[in-house]
């Protein structure tokens, strides 16, 4: 199956480069384009796209804005930022409205369309040295020993339930659902076997775990029970 991708970038050259880029390939097909903030609204609006690829320095209409109404309209897609904003501010508020990837305009051709693909297998192309600069803003401090965290043996290892107390970066990165989806990663399991065990399909596993990738800026499994442990949602 080929990738829907829809551009909204309001300076030509670059519009022009990017959509050349997507004809390129034969799995991807460009199914619309915008040069504004109002005509990528309405883009969004008329055209279900796999990903949608937003500049955030648009003329009428920030970028931030178009991200969220991306993610709200359509909450399958992935929305990944192509701009000169590098700046710490900038990728965190696309983030946190909903984008899954951040690059700047001078990535190469094979640069976007691995990072595309990167998206829909989960992943977020981003930045090494960006992402940990996210983890560390939204990652909560951890209570000192002694005040109000309880890490016995049984309090960790009471499995998956509910009723399991969870690392504190858990509860303010991780749903639920999620933590256990991420501890059944760490353990090996599948993506059928994850299923399995929670009685849900394997497409609302993948779904999961896209989101559990976002959240720690990670492109894989391995990567993701490394970050995790090093936060400390997981136990060592």
């Amino acid at each position: 199956m080929t990738t829907k991708v829809a551009i909204i970038e309001d300076n030509t050259d670059f519009l022009n480069r990017f959509r050349s880029v997507i004809q390129s390939s034969p799995d991807f097909e460009l199914v619309g384009s915008a040069a504004n903030g109002i005509d990528g609204l309405a883009l969004i609006r008329e055209t279900v796209a796999d990903a949608y690829l937003v500049d955030l320095g648009l003329p009428d209409i920030n970028g931030i804005e178009l991200i969220r109404f991306a993610v709200n309209t359509h909450p399958d897609c992935d929305v990944m930022v192509i701009t000169m904003f590098a700046d710490d501010s900038h990728v965190i508020q696309s983030i946190e409205a909903g984008a899954t990837g951040y690059i700047l305009k001078d990535s190469t051709t094979l640069d976007i369309l691995d990072c595309i693909r990167t998206l829909r297998d989960g992943g977020s192309p981003i930045s090494p040295l960006i992402a940990r600069r996210i983890l560390q803003k939204i990652q909560p401090v951890a209570p000192a020993p002694g005040h109000g965290t309880d890490r016995s043996p049984a309090k960790v290892s009471a499995g998956a339930s509910s009723t399991t107390a969870r690392p504190a970066g858990a509860n303010a990165l991780l749903s639920e659902r999620e933590y256990q989806v991420l501890q059944a990663l760490s353990k090996g399991l599948s993506f059928k076997e994850i299923g399995a065990r929670y009685f849900i399909s394997s497409h609302t596993v993948a779904r999961h775990v896209k989101k559990i990738y976002r959240v720690l800026a990670v492109h894989s499994r391995g990567e993701a029970v490394y970050e995790a442990t090093k936060l400390g949602i997981l136990g060592s």
